[in-house]
């Protein structure tokens, strides 16, 4: 009887500690440049600071002109003796991937901010467009613990016209 309970003890524990490993991910960071002030006007990008582990990010900015033409240019990177390029560099079409979610490397950016964000439609892109409140991130993929840095430049009809840098820290817990 004690081997039948030891079993389920040793059963129970090995689960508890397979199940209740969780990453650690905090935005440390976020920097938004308007290369273009005339069609892009950025009034806020921010931060907010809920707790020690919990921030929150804010993006606030104004299309003047619609557009129709608009292609992602994603690149991760990782710091080791500054920031270095790490496994995603990739430049796509955002319309099509708007229609489509064709790329899995940016369908899993794209996961995170669906429900806070007013990108959620296709082509054209105009008026305000806002990321709120984005604090919840669940990434799918094993990373290595570090700081990274994920760069977006937005480019519309073949020019630079908007970039953002998210600063973040992932930590695995092991």
């Amino acid at each position: 009887m004690d081997f039948k309970l030891g079993i389920l003890l040793a059963f129970g524990t090995m689960a508890f500690l397979v199940c209740s490993e969780a990453p650690f991910v905090k935005m440390t960071n976020v920097v938004c440049e308007s290369y273009n002030k005339s069609w892009i006007a950025v009034h806020y990008c921010r931060l907010k600071a809920y707790s020690r582990n919990k921030t929150s990010s804010n993006i606030n900015l104004t299309l003047s002109e619609p557009t129709s033409n608009v292609f992602v240019h994603v690149k991760l990177m990782k710091k080791y003796n500054g920031y270095k390029p790490f496994l995603v560099d990739v430049t796509l079409d955002g319309c099509q991937f708007m229609r489509k979610r064709n790329n899995p490397t940016v369908k899993i950016i794209w996961n995170l901010i669906k429900d806070v964000s007013t990108l959620n439609h296709t082509c054209p892109y105009r008026g305000l467009q806002m990321l709120s409140d984005f604090h919840r991130i669940e990434v799918p993929v094993p990373l290595p613990t570090g700081d990274y840095l994920l760069m977006l430049n937005f480019l519309f009809f073949g020019k630079k016209q908007f970039g953002t840098k998210v600063y973040f820290t992932f930590v695995e817990d092991l």
